[in-house]
């Protein structure tokens, strides 16, 4: 028998209970071939209303051989037993319900297409009913004020007049499941049972192709290779931050507010609630789902280590090798861990001079040395000749803080501190009639971003300020105030006319244009 033929016979089984014709709903319930756990159910609670306890037993035992983790069914195969008086076998289902509950207060079955609430006290009150006729009057009451910690405000004069006849030994009435109230197949599903043609024939409107009739499928097209990756949605970042659980049970949501899983799926509870209830994260979907349904995994998120950062790679190569670090500064004027024990092992007995340029680097001179070897020193680290440069004491060169040929350097090396001391330079401009070197700009036509402290990040349409060509692969530049190293496959050399514009960042500002129009 087909999925729908099935769900056809069981809507109309469940109708013919509305209209209080039980025979014919069980006849159309037992002629079902391949009954499931929710109908098996059904088809007990019938026979328990009918007074056939065996045939209830039975159809409870395929119940729960369907669906182990159906607590209302041992609570209902746990009724049968008792009014068969085989209380032991009625004890041990009433105990099953209640582990089954998993510590919550209730399991609200509305999702399932069952209008029922079982309560854990309930379920406490019937074990505790057992253990009363096996005259277990201590286990009763046990049970009893265990309930209590169980109790729903609706619930507590059932338990409180329970405890009154368990302390006279007496027995009181169990909690009893109303047998009319039965699953009821996904209302979605039903009215759907109508068949319908949602796609209609096909006719074609509009197309390229003239006096085009072709109604069918057009072909898979090629695809962007090496298409750019994007950030993650906000909403999936939030659902890596809940706890991942796996789903045990198939639900099938009623409102709108519900989301649709199905057993294997992986969700991400953001939050509980205490009607069992969860708020879930599941596909970039948000919804509701029975945390009963839920099993708690644990795995490691590799992925929240990228959490927020939004890397974006460029579209058409990685970035090439890395330039290989000479021993001494990197390009940005930083140490490597390496190159620094080397000089901490050679600089024991000379004093480092931090120099701030327009990038910092340092250099190790004999303490006391002329003003001659500091500033040959600094030279050959520059490239430059020791006439094109200033040293000073301060950030701002002053008269006072300058240091020329004529400076006493005692006076300058008293202000070592540890055999370290920091002077600033600044380069001189060219008076000698010379034309003065053009600065040179790039445009970035991707963005760059890397941890590598030595590396430049900026981003695409951003301008950067050519300082040095590293290699063939890599530059130094400059890009909102901050010094360092890129690729040069990620940028590309602006006009040195501008292109006719009146500066780079104009001649930029039509690049990304011009880009996004082309894209």
């Amino acid at each position: 028998m087909s999925f729908v033929d099935t769900l056809r016979q069981w809507d109309n089984a469940v109708t013919c209970v509305d209209r209080q014709d039980l025979t014919e709903a069980l006849a159309i319930f037992l002629a079902i071939q391949e009954p499931n756990s929710k109908i098996y159910f059904d088809i007990g609670c019938l026979h328990l209303l009918n007074n056939d306890l065996d045939a209830a037993e039975k159809a409870f035992d395929c119940s729960i051989g369907k669906d182990e983790h159906l607590a209302v069914a041992f609570f209902q195969r746990g009724m049968t037993f008792y009014r068969k008086q085989r209380y032991e076998e009625s004890l041990a289902d009433f105990q099953h319900a209640f582990r089954t509950l998993r510590g919550n207060q209730l399991i609200d079955y509305k999702a399932l297409g069952l209008r029922y609430k079982l309560f854990a006290c309930e379920v406490l009150l019937n074990v505790a009913l057992c253990e009363a006729h096996l005259g277990k009057w201590e286990k009763a009451h046990e049970n009893l004020v265990k309930a209590l910690d169980y109790k729903i405000d609706t619930k507590l004069n059932i338990i409180d007049r329970a405890l009154d006849s368990a302390l006279k030994q007496k027995l009181f009435k169990p909690v009893e499941f109303p047998s009319k109230v039965l699953f009821k197949p996904n209302r979605h599903y039903v009215a759907e049972l109508e068949k319908k043609d949602y796609l209609g024939k096909a006719k074609v409107v509009a197309s390229v192709v003239p006096q085009d009739a072709f109604s069918g499928f057009a072909p898979l097209q090629p695809q962007v290779e090496e298409s750019p990756t994007y950030p993650k949605e906000r909403e999936v970042l939030r659902a890596l931050e809940g706890q991942p659980h796996t789903v045990l049970y198939e639900f099938v949501p009623e409102t709108s507010d519900e989301l649709a899983v199905v057993p294997g799926n992986i969700v991400f509870v953001l939050q509980k609630g205490a009607d069992n209830w969860a708020s879930v994260v599941f596909n970039e979907r948000r919804g509701l789902v029975p945390y009963n349904y839920l099993e708690r995994l644990e795995i490691s998120l590799a992925s929240k280590q990228n959490e927020g950062q939004g890397r974006s790679q460029p579209p058409s190569k990685e970035p090439p090798t890395r330039p290989e670090r000479k021993p001494g500064l990197t390009p940005s004027g930083k140490a490597s861990g390496d190159t620094q024990q080397k000089d901490e092992q050679s600089t024991n007995n000379l004093c480092i001079v931090k120099v701030c340029f327009t990038f910092n680097f340092a250099v190790s001179v004999p303490p006391g040395c002329t003003y001659a070897i500091l500033v040959e020193k600094i030279c050959k680290k520059l490239n430059l000749p020791s006439t094109s440069i200033t040293l000073s004491l301060t950030s701002e060169a002053t008269e006072e803080s300058i240091i020329t040929p004529s400076t006493e350097m005692e006076g300058v090396w008293r202000r070592a501190t540890g055999l370290r001391i920091t002077l600033w330079c600044n380069t001189k401009e060219q008076t000698d009639g010379n034309p003065k070197s053009e600065t040179h700009y790039f445009v970035a036509l991707h963005s760059y971003e890397s941890s590598s402290p030595e590396d430049l990040n900026f981003h695409q349409g951003e301008t950067v300020t050519f300082l040095s060509r590293v290699n063939q692969e890599w530059l130094e530049g400059e890009c909102n105030g901050k010094t360092g190293i890129f690729p040069a496959s990620f940028v590309e050399e602006l006009p040195v006319d501008g292109n006719s514009y009146s500066s780079p960042a104009l001649y930029c500002l039509h690049h990304r244009r011009l880009s996004q129009l082309l894209l």
